[in-house]
């Protein structure tokens, strides 16, 4: 039987924890340099990807919420040490997994009403497809992360989301 959408976004957001913290893992080996540099990113570095995605977690979490703060900028460095971004992202985590398994299927059958960071307009839409479009950001930016990585020659870590599912089944995730 197919999961429900309700256990595929409790997936996701489990995943989504998972992942960042294996990426922010193989992140805190680079030196300051390579971390900050400027690669080529639509965000620049890695510090400024990790920034941005913590920034949109915000963003969406105060959509979703109601609650929290919410940047005005996508490009928002909100910690400059990685450590405290670390810290935060872990923080961060927490919140999306509590706030999506807290959730029922009613619920998600719901809608959101908010304003855009980069334009004036209000849109209206179901929450179950802004979900999905949060989750898939995530996976963009973190494959730019870890594109970044790799091009620094570091170990990028595994990211896949089977790998994680098969973790699950074994209870090791």
């Amino acid at each position: 039987m197919a999961a429900s959408l309700k256990a595929h976004f409790d997936m996701l957001a489990r995943y989504n924890a998972w992942a960042n913290t294996r990426l922010f893992e193989a992140a805190g080996n680079l030196s300051d340099a390579d971390y900050r540099a400027d690669r080529g990113a639509f965000f620049k570095s890695v510090h400024g990807t990790l920034n941005h995605l913590l920034v949109t977690d915000r963003v969406w979490m105060r959509r979703f919420t109601g609650e929290g703060d919410a940047p005005d900028r996508l490009d928002a460095i909100l910690y400059e040490s990685f450590g405290d971004l670390r810290r935060a992202r872990e923080t961060e985590d927490a919140r999306i997994v509590g706030y999506v398994t807290g959730l029922d299927e009613a619920a998600l059958a719901g809608v959101i009403t908010y304003r855009r960071v980069s334009t004036p307009e209000v849109l209206t839409q179901p929450l179950a497809p802004a979900f999905a479009h949060w989750f898939n950001h995530h996976a963009h930016h973190r494959g730019q992360v870890h594109a970044l990585l790799t091009g620094l020659g570091r170990h990028a870590p595994e990211l896949d989301l089977l790998i994680f599912q098969r973790l699950v089944d074994r209870g090791l995730a």
